[in-house]
């Protein structure tokens, strides 16, 4: 699993025209899933982005999870961060789990996630032509993936 954390103070998620999720200060996650992902990633990234400390604390420093400032959680598929762009100019997306496959790994997910913060994530819909509104915060953008934790 990969995912782009943006720390936001708001984001929205919109479909022909028609609002679906929107938060307010949190992360919009974009989450790309692939073939070899499983629980064992959903649990890891679920947990690292409930406890990864990039809210700022009273003194403005990067102290607080978003368990810790109750921040909102938005979550929207993405295959194309598995993008590969090794050759030619055409991104190849070989490893981006189909739907088939992929849509049960992001709904258990977003119930893992949804576990560990005790609350409601937001989501898009997955597969649709969405369109993401995001006022990022900082900016503080964090990529993370399963197969690489560094």
């Amino acid at each position: 699993m990969r995912a782009i954390l943006q720390r936001v103070s708001e984001a929205s998620v919109t479909v022909e025209s028609r609002l679906v999720s929107e938060i307010g200060t949190g992360l919009l996650i974009l989450l790309g899933i692939e073939t070899a992902d499983t629980q064992e990633d959903i649990e890891w990234l679920s947990r690292k982005i409930t406890n990864l400390r990039i809210f700022n604390d009273g003194d403005g420093v990067m102290n607080k999870s978003l368990l810790e400032v109750e921040g909102d959680a938005l979550v929207v598929s993405q295959f194309t961060l598995h993008a590969a762009i090794k050759k030619g100019n055409r991104p190849s997306y070989i490893k981006a789990a189909k739907p088939m496959t992929a849509v049960p790994i992001y709904e258990a997910f977003v119930k893992q996630l949804e576990a560990h913060l005790e609350r409601t994530v937001a989501t898009g819909i997955f597969g649709a032509d969405m369109k993401v509104s995001l006022l990022n915060d900082g900016p503080v953008t964090i990529i993370v993936d399963t197969k690489n934790k560094e």
